[in-house]
């Protein structure tokens, strides 16, 4: 197995294979995954199928460094938490495996980036160095070739005159923002905007009161003269996203799949069609942990789309905190 056989899946098949292969390897190369799984007494031995591999607790991001261990680390993401507040840490070894994940990514729901002047509401790289987001947005802007593509957090104005000039020249235009960003510029004057995709990252990162997903976007709609909002599902300990072009419906790349537990008992998928915890399978994570049970609460759909519901209060991720004990 390589990391081409990730990018070139074709079918759910050939998805349960490689995820099955990955598994087997990260258990074989991660102490920290390796040492979860012997708890729950989990082996490739007795994992033969996709709905059998365990799921270690995102926590586990903020107190293990979870990587291969004959892997050398190439850099290091860190999740933004708040003040006084531990953070996730991801040790990436291979940056080209992310760079190849979000490009693909990209092109399979937007297509070629060079067709797009992108203008992030996001802060700079020198600002958060260490955020995966940043690092994938500075790639996408570096690779539209576009002039006036770059990062617009705390430039209004500027933005305003780029926008009117994009507009002017009729340019495809991705405006991708935290929420907060997004709403505070609306805020200061509706500017409705054709040929654009608006994409939200989720976040009000305790600048502004938390919003539902449609209050959100009724706002963000009404303020950029947009049928729909886009936005990005992401985290700092994947190497892959998923994007939804309307109503919070998410679809992942070939190489991701999302799954739903049971809030009450982790080990147990639920059906689709029920709301429960978010597990994540990342296929891309491969020198990490490819197989991640998250603190999201979520909604898995038919055809493999998902929507996000909210988050596990402290009182409701019993079934994760006794995982990670």
């Amino acid at each position: 197995m390589t990391t081409k056989d990730i990018f070139e899946i074709k079918s759910r098949e050939h998805f349960q294979d490689l995820a099955l292969e990955v598994f087997q390897f990260q258990f074989e190369k991660s102490p920290v995954y390796r040492t979860f799984c012997d708890h729950l007494h989990k082996s490739p031995q007795n994992v033969t199928h996709l709905d059998h591999i365990p799921y270690l607790p995102i926590e586990f991001f903020k107190r293990h460094e979870i990587i291969n261990s004959e892997a050398k680390v190439q850099t290091v993401f860190e999740s933004s938490g708040t003040t006084g507040k531990q953070t996730s840490k991801h040790y990436v070894s291979d940056l080209s495996i992310y760079e190849q994940s979000f490009l693909k990514g990209f092109e399979l729901n937007y297509g070629n980036i060079e067709d797009y002047c992108l203008l992030a509401l996001l802060p700079s790289y020198l600002e958060r160095e260490h955020s995966s987001l940043i690092y994938m947005v500075k790639e996408l802007i570096e690779k539209s070739k576009h002039p006036m593509s770059g990062f617009y957090l705390e430039k209004g104005d500027e933005l305003k005159k780029t926008l009117n000039s994009l507009q002017e020249k009729r340019s495809k235009i991705l405006l991708i923002g935290v929420s907060y960003a997004l709403l505070d510029f609306v805020e200061k004057g509706s500017f409705p905007l054709s040929n654009t995709i608006v994409m939200e990252t989720g976040g009000m990162k305790g600048r502004r009161k938390e919003m539902v997903r449609e209050e959100l976007h009724h706002y963000l709609k009404e303020g950029f003269g947009q049928k729909n909002i886009h936005s990005e599902y992401g985290m700092t300990e994947l190497l892959s996203q998923a994007y939804s072009k309307g109503k919070g419906i998410f679809n992942c790349p070939p190489w991701m799949k999302v799954v739903v537990r049971d809030p009450e008992d982790p080990l147990t998928l639920l059906k689709t069609g029920q709301n429960g915890g978010v597990n994540i399978i990342d296929l891309a994570n491969i020198n990490s942990c490819a197989f991640i049970a998250t603190q999201d609460l979520g909604k898995l759909y038919p055809d493999g789309s998902f929507e996000i519901l909210g988050r596990f209060d402290h009182s409701d991720i019993r079934g994760c905190n006794l995982l990670a004990l």
